[in-house]
């Protein structure tokens, strides 16, 4: 009797990378958004950016104001999820900060509910809590948990951003990650910067982890990078898949030689939000 012919070896396929996932990236024209539109395609996803203003060299962005319901509506159709980076990011006048971080919100949302879009990352603010005292060396960092204490509008309205996620949430069953971002650019600038900074690196990797988690209802979580001095507490972050990979300390010695300590009894010494917690305090221009 014949031997039985042996199948050939033949190695496995290499496996297919996954289908780029379709994301709204708002605000795409900002500081924050041009980091995203440089970094988030490399995780996979394929970006529609949209800002009120023509984006620099993505002539397929959508030119669109958060007061256009319909060309939001349309803009969101299609895609997985949305980054949402517009708005204003600093202090403005109270009108300003309603119609654009307040109104605007909720025509996004609206828009996620009635196209069935099934995720936002919201980028919420460390001044959603900025009258929250600073953490000294040696105490715990703050955690997420910690009560809303709003340093300006602009903070008042990051809280009521929070706050609309949740509703969206229970209600509708839309999901958010609200990320409270520090200060995202690509080098801390100031002895506050050192413990807040966010590399747009991992803030990439913060966006691609709440992107990319299964299940997070409406998840908060501060935005840092691995900063030696860091004041808040990365868990709800970390539990997302977020793993940082910068640290301000490399700036410090240069920071500190060319800026000094914050006065002490200052705003910038006693609060999270620093000096967003003066009076008056830095206004959007």
């Amino acid at each position: 009797m014949q031997p039985t012919p042996l199948a050939p070896c033949t190695q496995p396929a290499p496996p297919r990378p996954p289908e780029p996932r379709a994301v709204l990236l708002t605000g795409a024209a900002g500081g924050v958004g041009t980091h995203m539109r440089e970094l988030l395609p490399a995780y996979g996803y394929a970006l529609r950016p949209l800002d009120a203003r023509p984006v620099p060299g993505a002539p397929e962005a959508v030119v669109a104001d958060l007061a256009d319901r319909a060309a939001l509506r349309e803009a969101v159709r299609g895609v997985d999820a949305v980054v949402h980076l517009a708005g204003i990011a600093l202090e403005a006048e109270f009108d300003a900060i309603v119609a654009a971080n307040v109104t605007g919100l909720q025509h996004l949302y609206e828009a996620v509910r009635e196209e069935g879009v099934r995720r936002v990352v919201f980028a919420s603010s460390n001044h959603a809590v900025g009258f929250s005292p600073r953490p000294r060396r040696g105490e715990p960092p703050l955690p997420v948990a910690t009560p809303h204490r709003p340093d300006t509008f602009y903070g008042l309205s990051k809280a009521f951003g929070e706050d609309l996620a949740q509703y969206y949430w229970d209600r509708h069953g839309v999901e958010t990650v609200s990320v409270r971002i520090g200060s995202c650019q690509a080098e801390p600038e100031s002895v506050r910067m050192l413990s807040t900074w966010l590399s747009p690196a991992d803030c990439a990797r913060l966006f691609h982890a709440a992107l990319a988690a299964p299940e997070v209802g409406h998840t908060v979580v501060y935005g840092s990078s691995a900063n030696t001095r860091a004041w808040w507490d990365l868990g709800s972050a970390r539990a997302l898949g977020y793993a940082p990979e910068d640290d301000a300390e490399a700036f410090a010695e240069r920071i500190l030689a060319a800026h000094g300590r914050p006065v002490p009894g200052s705003a910038e010494d006693l609060y999270v939000g620093g000096d967003f917690c003066a009076d008056p305090p830095r206004l959007a221009r």
